[in-house]
């Protein structure tokens, strides 16, 4: 493990491969996801449930356990004792693990997941205005601390990075943010350089996608709309084994939706918009105007309204009214299966998801069944740290053999 004043791994390559190559190492990725959904699962249900041949299964997992991807588990016989036994397999989380940073408006997040996505530590890291150059380089630092405490003898295999904003992941460009006043930063050969890992980017809400369809909301294969409700409010939309990212990754800017009723002005010039309207800063403001709280301050506002304050709790039930609006705008349009929601009243205060429901119940035209239709995020507390390790977990649980095999031979 690299410890403090330790060399940084060197900066990974991707390397092309003839598409037989390309087909083997999807075929890998379908095993290994069908152990993350059922595993400990013996080889030959792999074979079942996913239409590969027992010899391919054989093989993919022989490799994957020589990668430190799998493990086999103890020797397992039929309940009536008939047959003839079988090793399972299973996730190996003793090996691996991967790294996260997100960049957010107040604060960089930065963590360790195992290859469940779950989140091992995480650390907040404000910034404070500072330019990107300092922000990813104290990320990076904060980053080599925490492997070097909680790693232990885990190989990080990669870091994902993810924001809000305009983050094209071909590029690794973060085109713009906004409420950072961020342009063109070269997130990805930032991070890079500077921790030495294999680097991959994208929107914190597409994400977030990735998160719910492998480690949370099962329903979302089929299709999925994201809602991201923050600083920066944006959306995502994923079907079958895809998510949207339109040109330059561009797709799930909303901010500018409309809101029927608001006058809030926004950045843009006008007033309405939606993330003017509902973001966490207009809250906080509002709540200080209204002197709920001192200072303007959304993690002191939501404790007041955990200790039963009725007028911060009625803040954030108007909130997800609001949203609840947008939401059946987004359910109309896309029709999804679950559209999953980030928000911190809907995660954690009794009613605000209620009363999100309901408004899409009385607004929607195609969702019958907003109970079922509209839900809270799987991660609460963990949202932004899931959503920087998911950009890199998507790619390993995808593609174990691509361009993160480097790391995985070389640490085998």
């Amino acid at each position: 493990m690299y410890r403090n004043g330790g060399t940084p791994p060197r900066r990974l390559r991707a390397q092309s491969s003839p598409a037989s190559g390309v087909r083997r190492s999807s075929s890998a990725g379908v095993v290994l996801r069908a152990v993350l959904d059922h595993g400990p699962i013996a080889r030959s249900t792999i074979a079942r449930l996913t239409g590969l041949s027992p010899a391919s299964v054989t093989g993919h997992t022989a490799e994957l356990i020589r990668l430190g991807l799998l493990k086999e588990m103890l020797e397992m016989t039929a309940p009536n004792g008939v047959g003839r036994p079988h090793v399972p397999v299973d996730l190996d989380t003793d090996h691996h693990i991967v790294c996260g940073v997100h960049i957010a408006v107040p604060h960089a997040t930065v963590a360790l997941l195992d290859l469940r996505g779950r989140v091992i530590v995480q650390h907040r890291e404000p910034h404070a205005g500072a330019s990107p150059l300092r922000v990813l380089e104290r990320a990076a630092s904060v980053l080599w601390a925490l492997l070097a405490e909680h790693a232990g003898d885990r190989v990080p295999l990669g870091l994902g990075a993810a924001s809000g904003g305009w983050v094209d992941q071909t590029t690794g460009m973060l085109v713009e943010h906004p409420l950072l006043g961020w342009h063109d930063v070269p997130l990805r050969d930032i991070l890079a350089d500077q921790t030495g890992l294999l680097v991959q980017v994208d929107a914190h809400s597409r994400a977030l996608v990735h998160a719910e369809r492998l480690f949370g909301q099962h329903r979302a294969r089929a299709s999925i709309v994201h809602l991201f409700v923050g600083n920066v409010v944006d959306a995502a939309f994923g079907t079958g084994d895809t998510v949207h990212h339109g040109p330059r990754s561009a797709a799930g800017a909303i901010a500018h939706l409309p809101v029927e009723g608001s006058t809030e002005l926004c950045s843009c010039g006008r007033s309405g918009c939606l993330q003017a309207t509902v973001s966490e800063r207009t809250l906080a403001r509002r709540a200080a105007d209204a002197a709920i709280i001192a200072e303007p301050s959304l993690p002191a506002l939501l404790r007041l309204a955990q200790d039963g304050d009725r007028a911060a709790m009625r803040l954030f039930l108007d909130r997800a009214r609001c949203l609840g609006r947008a939401a059946a705008q987004l359910i109309d349009v896309f029709n999804p299966e679950v559209l999953v929601v980030v928000e911190q009243g809907v995660s954690h205060l009794p009613g605000c998801l209620a009363e999100l429901r309901n408004e899409v119940s009385a607004r929607s035209w195609v969702c019958k069944d907003p109970e079922q239709t509209v839900v809270a995020t799987s991660f609460p507390g963990h949202a932004l740290a899931t959503s920087a390790g998911a950009v890199m977990l998507d790619m390993l649980h995808r593609d174990p053999l691509g361009p993160i095999s480097d790391r995985l031979c070389r640490a085998s």
